[in-house]
């Protein structure tokens, strides 16, 4: 008596969904080397200007970072490394910081990280002009 058991079927190869996928993420990556590379569109915005006001209007302490590089606190120049002394002793460790209109981001983004800043809160100071008609 010989068992009737069903024949063993070969297996197939199974389907490999990992390479669309690679496909997909590799066009991606293509469109936004290819987008980033264009130049910007123009446009008719313009940006707010900044005038030069007493700093006396200002608020205190206020570190001012000019295109250069260069810190001034409250009008006075000052190294980075000498910042936490020159701050005043009995104010609230809050210290507002200007840059100039035509420094580039990068500048900002170095000094908000360098550590002299750190333990402070940090307010970013705007200085507006109304538009001439």
């Amino acid at each position: 008596m010989a068992l009737d058991l069903p024949r063993r079927r070969r297996e197939r190869g199974r389907l490999d969904h990992s390479l669309p996928i690679v496909n997909i993420v590799l066009l991606l990556l293509f469109f936004f080397m290819l987008v980033g590379q264009l130049p910007p569109p123009e446009s008719d915005t313009r940006l707010a200007t900044t005038s030069r006001l007493p700093l006396s209007n200002l608020p205190h302490p206020v570190l001012q970072i000019e295109a250069d590089g260069q810190w001034r606190l409250d009008g006075r120049e000052v190294s980075p490394e000498l910042l936490p002394s020159a701050l005043p002793p009995d104010g609230e460790p809050v210290l507002h910081v200007m840059i100039d209109r035509a420094a580039p981001a990068r500048l900002l983004v170095e000094a908000l990280a360098h550590p002299a800043l750190s333990g402070l809160t940090l307010q970013l100071v705007t200085l507006n002009q109304p538009e001439e008609p």
